[in-house]
């Protein structure tokens, strides 16, 4: 009986001795495959609400850097729009320097608004780089602190096991006192709870280093966009920067040219107009050569017409003959050297443009050219001038002109077509073309026409 009682205790003992480890091991397994059981107050959260609100902070930062790009790109938009409408202008007619001028400074500030927003942009992605920078080195802390709490924990495990801890009946049976029995207790319940402390801890951490992991890989991406960006910027705001310089120097040209030709011009005058007698003199003798080769350009567009070479409407409008500057435009003006018209004492009767010498002069809409050579109105200094009928009514001239011959009299034209280039002849202050539009034999806007 004694023999049997005995074989039969070891394996009571060895099966309590089982329970008791797997109460105790199990604990701190859940807590190591990821589980929530923690002692209340054990697990400090702290570090993964911090990694979770360095998140949605590199969110927003993000948010607002992908909008000062939003307005960088619209700001840059409009500038494109405003220089590439100042380039046209600059190529076309200018009829106002300082008007353009003033285009060109407005934009000039505007461009440096936008470099300051770009300077802006490249220093908050500087600063994105620093936190990024911090962001993966508290990754590798924190995985490094993983590491070293999971081995820990395994390690305590290990020890757990290998140390055979006595079980409760072993204590009660040895006939230890009830103070050692619960001494045992006791330091059985503070070994599990420290292995489920941290147990719960490794859970807390691998929730903080997914948190960081994903804030990491998120923040990257995106930065890279972002980077991607700042350089397409860098790129337009270097082409406008150079397209504006170009603007501002070709309307630094023109300026020049057209207060030196108007210097000229208005010299010239102011000497003629020295000698009234003289003036008169010679005014009278213009308008009376004027109306002689008036009314022989009359008889040549009757001829052409008659001959049906000519159409007796002309339906369309007409192009400038030739981009620059507007230094004297239709109508009334302060310059001596016109003669009387109307009310006003001094009529201009076109417009003159100021461009390069030789720059290409065309046909400002199809037609036939009536005459080709000098105009002996001005007397003994006449200009070379070129002139198109384009319809039994609608004449267009072209004065100043070097005398060469891309077109000769009875050539059909076309809109656009070459038919001299701006030359210095006659009494001309400088290399400039006087256009005239006559309608009917009156000299009429020509932007009206346009």
């Amino acid at each position: 009986m004694t023999r049997h009682d005995a074989s039969r205790f070891p394996k009571k003992t060895s099966l309590r001795r089982r329970l008791l480890a797997a109460v105790l091991v199990a604990p701190l397994l859940v807590g190591l495959l990821g589980g929530t059981v923690m002692a209340p107050g054990s697990v400090n959260g702290d570090e993964l609400s911090n990694a979770q609100a360095q998140q949605r902070a590199l969110e927003k930062e993000i948010a607002r850097q992908k909008a000062l790009i939003a307005q960088l790109t619209a700001s840059q938009a409009s500038i494109s729009g405003q220089i590439a409408s100042t380039q046209d202008q600059l190529n076309g007619i200018t009829d106002n320097l300082q008007t353009t001028q003033a285009k060109v400074t407005t934009m000039s500030g505007q461009l440096a608004d936008v470099k300051a927003q770009y300077a802006t942009l490249v220093g908050q992605l500087t600063t994105l780089d620093g936190q990024l920078k911090d962001i993966a080195a508290q990754e590798a802390a924190k995985k490094a602190e993983l590491g070293q709490r999971k081995a820990l924990l395994a390690d305590r495990v290990r020890q757990a096991y290998e140390a055979q801890r006595t079980s409760l009946l072993e204590v009660l049976l040895s006939g230890a006192s009830f103070t050692d029995m619960l001494a045992a207790i006791s330091s059985q319940l503070d070994a599990a709870e420290q292995d489920q402390a941290l147990a719960g801890q490794i859970t807390q951490d691998r929730a903080t280093l997914l948190s960081l992991h994903q804030t990491l890989q998120t923040t990257r991406d995106s930065t890279n966009q972002l980077r991607q960006q700042v350089g397409v910027q860098k790129q337009q705001i270097d082409g406008r920067i150079a397209a504006l310089n170009a603007a501002q120097t070709k309307l630094t040209r023109l300026a020049q040219a057209a207060k030196a030709a108007l210097s000229e011009q208005q010299a010239e005058y102011a000497q003629a107009a020295a000698d009234k007698a003289k003036l008169a003199k010679a005014l009278a003798a213009a308008a009376a050569a004027r109306k002689k080769l008036q009314d022989k350009i009359n008889r040549l567009v009757a001829e052409q017409y008659n001959l049906g070479h000519i159409p007796s409407q002309y339906n369309g409008s007409l192009i400038w003959p030739m981009a620059g500057a507007i230094t004297q435009n239709f109508g009334c003006t302060g310059f001596s050297w016109e003669p009387r018209v109307g009310n006003c004492a001094h009529f201009h009767n076109g417009i003159d443009l100021v461009a390069p010498y030789g720059t290409a002069v065309r046909a400002a809409g199809p037609g036939r050219v009536v005459y080709v050579g000098w105009n002996y109105a001005d007397g003994a200094n006449p200009a070379w001038i070129v002139i198109i009928a384009h319809s039994s009514k609608l004449v267009t001239w072209y004065a100043h002109l070097r005398p060469t011959y891309p077109v000769r009299t009875g050539a059909v034209v076309t809109q656009g077509q070459i038919i001299g280039y701006e030359g210095n002849t006659g009494h001309s202050t400088g290399a400039h073309l006087h256009w005239m539009v006559s309608l009917g034999g009156v000299a009429v806007n020509p932007k009206l026409f346009t």
